[in-house]
């Protein structure tokens, strides 16, 4: 069974992946075929139905001519992580610490930036923005190696540290992630659809 799968690319691959696994977990073999590009490509792929789904972190907009339906696969807090150095320096007076230190930042397109912004307000925090990135994964190993604290979802914290190295420094509960299951199915009826949905919203619920 072929399964075509859009991703789109503010989405952090390691939760893509954790979303995306049980799809590979049924008794019928899967073939997964996995597009990455913005979510407004993939919507358009979506809509002459070159996907069967389309993952992402926010929901497909009142404003989009497309016709395809939200389907929420749960939302998690958010975790503030850095090497061992920078822990370290940060980790103490949590979150008012983070007043002036170095900080990847994801780009505006995302949600995660929307949400560390309103965050950092509401804190009173200006952090030293290093740099912006559109890849998550490349934002992760410049906080690999030491150039500033980054911010990303608690639900893979624990691949992060091993994948990366790095330490947390504190953890955001007020600040949610949110990911989305976007199809043209108003009822979810594939059956790969179907085990991510019900796998994500179990875990995310647990």
């Amino acid at each position: 069974m072929r399964f075509n799968v859009g991703v789109a690319d503010v989405l952090p691959k390691l939760v893509a992946h954790q979303l995306l696994e049980p799809a590979l977990n049924l008794p019928e073999r899967v073939r997964l075929v996995c597009y990455e590009s913005t979510q407004t490509e993939l919507l358009a792929k979506l809509a002459i139905h070159e996907l069967d789904l389309v993952l992402s972190d926010s929901p497909i907009g009142p404003d989009v001519q497309v016709r395809a339906f939200n389907h929420v696969l749960g939302e998690c807090g958010v975790s503030i992580f850095g090497t061992k150095d920078l822990a370290d320096s940060y980790r103490r007076r949590f979150p008012a610490s983070l007043d002036g230190a170095p900080f990847l930042l994801p780009t505006s397109t995302t949600a995660l930036r929307r949400e560390l912004e309103h965050w950092f307000d509401a804190e009173d925090i200006r952090p030293a923005v290093v740099g912006e990135f559109d890849d998550s994964a490349l934002l992760k190993v410049f906080g690999q190696a030491g150039a500033g604290l980054f911010a990303a979802p608690d639900v893979i914290e624990k691949e992060i540290r091993w994948q990366y190295g790095v330490r947390v420094i504190g953890r955001v509960e007020s600040m949610k992630e949110r990911f989305y299951a976007i199809s043209v199915e108003r009822k979810v009826k594939h059956p790969a659809v179907v085990a991510i949905t019900d796998a994500a919203r179990k875990k995310f619920c647990d």
